[in-house]
């Protein structure tokens, strides 16, 4: 009787998951292809796109494009691209499976885990805890502040454990801990860092043995075999210009955006998030978004998963991007549809709009000048003019960019990158062509010989606003 009531429910669950998937109308294969094509022969905003859909009739794959510009064998669902930040729900999960076996608790002070010479820094009395690390609600910054790149090539591989353990040891917190949201690539890292040490063993090792091996996740990884280094799409960078990127390593920061995946993997991990395959990590992945704090007005987040409510729908969602990938993965749990989308560009307006219309096609796609930032033609300026701008910019996640002239050119850099060079379109704007965003310096008019604001605008964000800092 147990088993036969267990077998109904299933049953009905698949005819409502069903029903809502029909009045859902997920855009047809032809239809995703016709988008991609778009986005990559019109747009030029990749050069190989790879869409995986799960719902209850099964999965699909739909791809366009090749695995990149010097490289024409076409992508499909086990070509593997960089998920980037994405990483940081397998960092979660880990964390809500350590939490049920009893290994650690979400209030355990990640001062328990690390050597006992890192100095972890707190206020008003209180720790930064394991779950303020997963919800972002630490106090610590978007990026580590010692990250000093000399350039693009594979930067992050010359930033060790130590001197991650060397940011936070001198890292004040500006705010109490758990009081506002704030994205920080270093505090996922160091809880991904705690957990590797709490289980024993390094943090590769730990995600492959706690999450890759029970859900058969074989083309996933962060060091990656001669077979999946032969499938690893190029990855690129601008919209402008496709130009191949170098792959990036995250030694330290591995917890918060060095796997690669294929779309085939994913549907995988995506499957088990939504209960269509047995797994026993159901109940750790149900608990990651049962305890939400605030992000917005709009959003929430869980362990490592965003929380979004949109057009009707509630979505459960994380995007990726490093130096030349976007990703995005995310799934509706009324309908029980997935959807994974990986790119080989980190240029123009990335794919999230493409994950969240396939989730629910009352959200638009991006189209136009929301793509591609039109682009103009190169101009002079004066270097007097340059040097008004020389200075650093702060944000108001805390990002800090470094501007610096050298002769007649300008470079920008911000915390978590390495530097690059802007290109005048005026004497006030300039174009980063490696990212898509164009920059403008506000020039105080009782101080004309500096800038006294950095306007940031990218095609797919509002502006933000740097104000200069000394």
């Amino acid at each position: 009787m147990v088993g036969h009531l267990k077998r109904t429910g299933v049953i009905l669950a698949i005819i409502v998951a069903t029903q809502s998937v029909s009045a859902s109308q997920v855009p047809s294969d032809a239809e995703i292809r016709r988008i991609l094509t778009e986005r990559i022969d019109r747009y030029h905003q990749s050069v190989g796109i790879v869409v995986g859909v799960i719902e209850p009739e099964g999965r699909r794959v739909v791809s366009y494009g090749w695995m990149g510009m010097n490289d024409p064998r076409p992508v499909n669902g086990d070509t593997l691209y960089e998920i980037g930040s994405i990483t940081k729900v397998f960092t979660s999960l880990i964390l809500a499976g350590m939490v049920e076996r009893g290994e650690v608790a979400l209030n355990d002070p990640l001062a328990k885990y690390l050597p006992a010479g890192v100095r972890v820094p707190d206020r008003n009395g209180e720790q930064i805890t394991l779950y303020d690390l997963a919800t972002h609600r630490s106090g610590l910054p978007r990026s580590p502040s010692n990250f000093s790149p000399k350039g693009p090539d594979d930067p992050f591989a010359n930033y060790p454990e130590e001197q991650l353990f060397a940011f936070l040891s001198g890292y004040n917190l500006t705010r109490d801990i758990g009081a506002k949201f704030e994205y920080s690539n270093p505090g996922v890292a160091l809880l991904g860092n705690a957990l590797a040490r709490r289980a024993g063993r390094d943090f590769e090792s730990l995600v492959r043995e706690r999450v890759l091996v029970p859900l058969g996740m074989t083309s996933t990884g962060f060091s990656l075999s001669s077979d999946l280094k032969s499938r690893l799409a190029a990855g690129h960078t601008s919209a402008f210009r496709l130009t191949p990127a170098p792959n990036w390593n995250f030694p330290a920061l591995a917890g918060a955006g060095a796997l690669r995946s294929t779309a085939n993997d994913m549907l995988t991990f995506l499957a088990a998030n939504l209960g269509y395959a047995e797994t026993p990590l159901a109940s750790s992945m149900a608990a990651m978004v049962k305890s939400r704090r605030d992000v917005s007005e709009s959003a929430k987040i869980g362990l490592g998963w965003f929380i979004e409510k949109q057009k009707g729908a509630e979505i459960v969602w994380h995007n990726g991007g490093t130096f030349g990938y976007k990703a995005f993965a995310g799934y509706d749990p009324k309908s029980r549809i997935g959807v994974l989308v990986l790119s080989n560009n980190t240029g123009g307006a990335g794919v999230d709009d493409i994950g969240r219309h396939l989730l629910n096609p009352s959200v638009p796609l991006l189209s136009g000048e929301k793509l591609v930032l039109k682009q103009r033609a190169e101009v002079s300026v004066d270097p007097r003019v340059l040097e008004a701008y020389v200075g650093r910019y702060q944000f108001p996640d805390n990002d800090i960019w470094t501007v610096r002239r050298d002769s007649s050119r300008l470079f920008i850099k911000s915390l978590a990158e390495p530097e690059f060079e802007v290109f005048p379109e005026s004497n006030t704007e300039f174009l980063l062509k490696i990212a898509d965003a164009q920059v403008t310096f506000n020039v105080d008019k009782d101080s004309p010989g500096r800038a006294s604001e950095l306007i940031l605008r990218r095609v797919w964000e509002n502006r933000q606003r740097g104000k200069r800092i000394e």
